[in-house]
């Protein structure tokens, strides 16, 4: 079958369209004839090397990369109950989306209800589910709080922003342009900042009457962290999911501490998708979110599998205005 994967880190030029065996499901797994992957930051970051000491998201080489898919079971593993051949499923957090076959643990797939387009399942997955965790679990939002979102026209941040507003919270996004500004406050921000002409720090203060924000939602990184940590409320929550302007690498406590004694977090999404009681709650909101109209899902562009260095190239130049997919043939 075709795939596509790397040899050794790097850049998008490492990427290769391989010929690899088939795979067939073990124990406990399903194999699913992929419609389409979704493209994440997660896959940069294993391609790069910027993963290869976590134990969470192991990168073995050579690897086929893909964290996120959609397609249809053709064949069941010993002991699979729960899914049936020609089911329509999603998943994330199970490496190899990028091919026309991935073996999945049965217990990671959700089946797609009727009304749920298979693109919009795929971009539901692993972008859906971290802005569902963010605003839901790693800092539940309340009524009334204010939240600041970096990289909202971007495909978690248009979900993000979604979500907060649904929690009754009030929402300051950061972009980069005019036009990213626009998609920001047509997903519901209620104040939109263009970092590249305001700094957001002291803007994040004035809108808040010189409080500051509850909590800081930064995939940024390096570029952002330091502000984001001093435009938080006394007693505040920071949390770093990503890094599209470089991997932080440390943070000092003491800033923590003269920040106002606000709380930093670096979480991963595997550990807010524990088991397949967790998946299904989320997955659940986000599908009948979207189906009833209520989460807009914005696909903004799909590539051939073949043409996937593309896709990552888009990405890492922060050129996506929503969810990028490969589809598969």
């Amino acid at each position: 079958m075709k795939a596509i994967g790397i040899k050794e880190f790097g850049g998008a030029g490492n990427l290769e369209l391989m010929d690899v065996a088939r795979p067939g499901p073990g124990p406990g797994e399903v194999l699913v004839k992929v419609a389409c992957a979704g493209v994440n930051f997660i896959d940069i970051y294993m391609r790069s090397g910027a993963y290869k000491r976590s134990d969470t998201y192991e990168t073995p080489l050579p690897m086929v990369l893909g964290m996120e898919g959609a397609g249809e079971i053709v064949a069941l593993g010993e002991g699979v109950t729960s899914h049936r051949v020609g089911e329509l499923v999603a998943w994330c957090l199970a490496r190899g989306s990028y091919a026309e076959y991935a073996v999945v643990p049965a217990w990671r797939l959700v089946g797609v209800p009727p009304g749920v387009p298979m693109p919009v399942a795929a971009a539901l997955m692993l972008q859906g589910m971290t802005a569902h965790y963010l605003t839901h679990s790693a800092y539940p939002l309340k009524k009334g709080e204010f939240c600041l979102v970096h990289a909202a026209s971007g495909g978690v941040g248009q979900l993000l922003v979604q979500l907060a507003k649904m929690r009754g919270a009030i929402v300051i996004a950061t972009v980069g342009s005019k036009e990213k500004a626009e998609i920001a406050n047509a997903r519901g921000a209620d104040y939109c900042i263009i970092y590249t002409e305001e700094d957001f720090q002291p803007l994040a203060r004035d809108l808040t009457n010189g409080r500051g924000v509850d909590v800081v939602y930064d995939s940024v990184g390096k570029d952002t962290l330091p502000r984001s940590i001093r435009s938080l409320k006394r007693r505040g929550t920071c949390i770093l999911f990503g890094g599209s302007s470089g991997m932080v690498d440390s943070v000092d406590p003491l800033e923590l501490a003269e920040a106002g004694s606000v709380y930093f977090t670096r979480p991963h999404l595997a550990d807010y998708l524990v088991d397949a009681d967790e998946i299904g709650l989320r997955a659940g909101d986000l599908f009948r979110a979207a189906a009833g109209g209520k989460l807009v899902v914005s696909i903004d562009r799909e590539y051939p599998l073949e043409e996937a260095r593309r896709a990552h190239e888009a990405m890492e130049a922060r050129q996506s205005r929503g969810k990028i997919l490969l589809t598969v043939d």
